[in-house]
């Protein structure tokens, strides 16, 4: 089967380069490093790609044949929100931010996969929604330049409340899988750090000090 293993670091149209396919994924998808679809010609093709990587619409990848594929963004069921001020637009990411959902954000309007619950409590919230079908680019998270988790380990990115390297939307991420041993969160994702350093040698220094480390401070060979 065919594979994509790694990303070009320039973008559709930034070079002139001879592609040679396209492969057309929703956003869902293209946060995964390890994923089996098929290009826009039916051709199968099993995605292998470095931990973290997130396909936009226009990047350029290159297969285990050689050839160079262009990412098309699918298009999908979208909320376009707006709101009457700039402090009721950001109320309204707010909120989205504080439920950890996607969101991809523009001149004045936000965009969220279509979802009637989040669409009500936006009404609430008086933001006007006007359902839309576009392609979907939600914002990555502040720390990572698109770092972020998926349910098999690849990238999330594109929560709007700024998280780095913790994703926790929909509930597919545990915090346990991403820090090395001894790492723990208390409810409050306070970080406690347990270090044992036993060095194996005693540092049997016989200084005699004073208070003061001054005049008193004596030395024994």
């Amino acid at each position: 089967m065919l594979e994509i293993r790694k990303k070009l670091k320039i973008r559709r149209g930034a070079y002139r380069v001879d592609v040679k396919g396209r492969l057309q994924l929703p956003f869902e998808s293209r946060q995964k490093t390890r994923l089996r679809t098929a290009l826009a010609s039916g051709e199968e093709v099993a995605l292998a790609l470095p931990r973290g990587e997130v396909l936009r619409g226009g990047d350029l990848v290159v297969a285990s044949d050689g050839r160079v594929i262009e990412v098309i963004a699918e298009t999908e069921a979208l909320l376009h929100v707006t709101c009457a001020t700039a402090e009721a637009l950001t109320r309204a990411a707010y909120h989205l931010g504080n439920r950890h959902v996607p969101v991809e954000v523009g001149a004045g309007y936000l965009r969220i996969a279509a979802d009637h619950v989040l669409e009500q409590m936006l009404r609430g919230l008086g933001a006007t929604i006007a359902p839309m079908d576009a392609p979907f680019e939600p914002e990555a998270g502040a720390y990572g330049g698109g770092q972020g988790h998926d349910e098999t380990g690849g990238g999330r990115p594109g929560v709007i409340h700024q998280y780095g390297d913790h994703a926790h939307a929909h509930g597919q991420h545990d915090h346990a899988n991403d820090h090395p041993p001894g790492h723990t969160h208390d409810s409050h994702h306070g970080h406690e750090h347990k270090h044992g350093h036993d060095h194996g040698h005693d540092h049997d220094h016989d200084h005699d000090h004073d208070s003061a480390h001054g005049a008193g401070h004596k030395h024994k060979p």
